[in-house]
């Protein structure tokens, strides 16, 4: 089964984006945080910055938005060419409506779920998204370390996504190392966020070949 390597760059060097960008152009996609000191205690960039980065990046943009208000704000990224927008379950008022609006724009629709989020409440919510993405450290800042006690979850939506049949991306995001990975993909992610882990390698290209290698091993059967 196939395995996305989405690297973040929150671990890049901000001041140095376009070259760190060409440095991951073999992966799938680059993730990208947008954070806003409300939803999360972190402030990144917003529409402009993203924009940009749309502009020169060699790979599409998943955009991952840790904010208030995604019903108001989400549609903006989407407009600016983003191939994958997700937004969290916490913050949005009406999750399917959004999820059809960014479809209708031509993105796909993510869900995120923070780690103390239950699943039950989305799993009837997946036939209308693209991609689900579950939280694998607190959201906020990189560089934090794999919540195991997550993979439940995950395995919980990996079987409901298989028993009915859907093409839902299940995305990980938060200490994906070569070791973690792992974990994450026998649990049943297929589409990794690695953010230190690809670019503290001294070859980008070879460390994502590596995780992307590891996590297609260990992959489940469903994986889409």
């Amino acid at each position: 089964m196939p395995a996305r390597i989405n690297p973040s760059i929150l671990a890049a060097d901000f001041v140095n984006m376009q070259r760190d960008l060409e440095r991951i152009a073999s992966a799938d996609l680059v993730h990208v945080d947008v954070m806003d000191n409300h939803f999360v205690p972190n402030l990144t960039f917003g529409p402009q910055m993203v924009e940009r980065i749309q502009a020169v990046s060699p790979i599409p943009l998943d955009v991952h938005l840790m904010i208030d208000d995604p019903d108001r704000w989400a549609l903006g990224y989407a407009e600016l060419g983003a191939y994958s927008v997700t937004f969290h379950a916490e913050a949005a008022a009406d999750p399917v409506r959004l999820a059809r609006r960014l479809q209708a724009i031509g993105a796909r629709a993510g869900l995120a779920l923070k780690p103390g989020t239950p699943v039950d409440d989305v799993l009837e919510l997946l036939p209308e998204f693209d991609q689900v993405l579950v939280m694998t450290v607190e959201p906020g800042f990189g560089g934090q370390s794999f919540m195991p006690e997550t993979m439940p979850k995950l395995a919980r939506l990996r079987s409901a996504v298989d028993a009915a049949g859907l093409d839902v991306w299940l995305q990980v995001d938060g200490g994906i190392t070569e070791e973690t990975i792992v974990t994450a993909a026998e649990n049943g992610a297929d589409t990794f966020v690695a953010g230190s882990a690809v670019f503290r390698a001294e070859n980008t290209e070879r460390q994502i070949s590596l995780l992307r290698d590891t996590a297609a091993e260990h992959i489940h059967p469903g994986g889409n």
